[in-house]
């Protein structure tokens, strides 16, 4: 009616739009076959990261126009299949040693250009995603509850951080590298991310599935607060390395997340640090 004022349209809820509702679907059904795997171990676990390891590298190939593009994948999917194969039937430390080796200097040696080493690059990077998980998954005394610690501090992390960023705001956290994080949503993601990873260690010991049980829950707290902060700079890094090569998503075979480099920034961090750890555990002498 004229003379008066237009009614401004009803707000919509926060996260009552599309994009949230692939990234909830998409991260349902990945969260199921990473858990229903977790359980059953062994080949089936270990290939979902296989899996993983090789479309994040073939992401990371295209992204920083690798060339020749085909053999380079076929030679990094090649190599980290013969990694986990080695390692889920037991070989000598020197075998898989010798794999990855191998596989690096295959790769430069294919690359063409001044960007020879970014396949190399990508291949460690397969290389983590792959076999952390699994390496902690085979072991006797780790078992479930070290892939379910990592998958509780990345998830926590990014959840928590996500819906208390949009909810609060507040000043942002690199405007420059990613403008939607905010320093409230990353103070959110540590606080989760150090409940998410020491309850997980609290069920684990109730339930007698206790890994190290010689661990105290202040140490687990405190390697959990480190992970979840490596979860965040991960999601930061990648973001760099995307504005870097002008693009905007590692890929697009995740609905509502991009690539498999996009959901899994955080998670390869993370795996890193638990890499770490497993090797000062198991490898070191006590």
């Amino acid at each position: 009616m004229a003379g008066e004022k237009a009614a401004s349209p009803a707000p919509r809820a926060p996260f009552a739009n599309r994009e949230f509702g692939l990234r909830l679907a998409s991260a349902l059904v990945l969260g199921a076959a990473v858990l229903g795997t977790l359980i059953l171990g062994g080949w089936a676990f270990a290939a979902v990261w296989l899996i993983a390891g090789i479309v994040g590298a073939a992401e990371w190939l295209a992204m920083t126009r690798s060339e020749p593009l085909a053999p380079l994948l076929g030679l990094t999917g090649a190599t980290l299949f013969a990694l986990l194969a080695a390692v889920l039937v037991g070989a000598p430390l020197w075998v898989p040693v010798l794999v990855l080796l191998a596989g690096s200097l295959g790769l430069f040696a294919l690359g063409h250009g001044p960007g020879r080493r970014k396949p190399v690059w990508g291949l460690l990077g397969g290389a983590v995603v792959a076999l952390s998980p699994t390496l902690l998954r085979l072991d006797p005394e780790i078992g479930i509850v070290g892939p379910a610690w990592m998958f509780a501090v990345v998830w926590s992390t990014d959840s928590v951080a996500y819906f208390t960023g949009r909810l609060i705001g507040g000043p942002k956290l690199m405007p420059r590298v990613s403008p939607k994080k905010t320093w409230s949503g990353a103070l959110g993601g540590l606080f989760a991310g150090i409940v998410g990873g020491t309850l997980t260690v609290l069920v684990a010991r109730d339930h007698g599935w206790d890994a190290l049980p010689a661990i105290s829950l202040p140490l687990v707290a405190a390697v959990s607060g480190l992970a979840s902060i490596l979860s965040m700079a991960g999601d930061l890094v990648e973001s760099a390395l995307k504005r870097r090569y002008g693009v905007k998503d590692s890929g697009r075979s995740i609905p509502g997340h991009g690539g498999v480099m996009d959901r899994l920034d955080g998670f390869f961090a993370v795996a890193g640090l638990a890499g770490l750890c497993f090797a000062a555990l198991r490898l070191l002498p006590a």
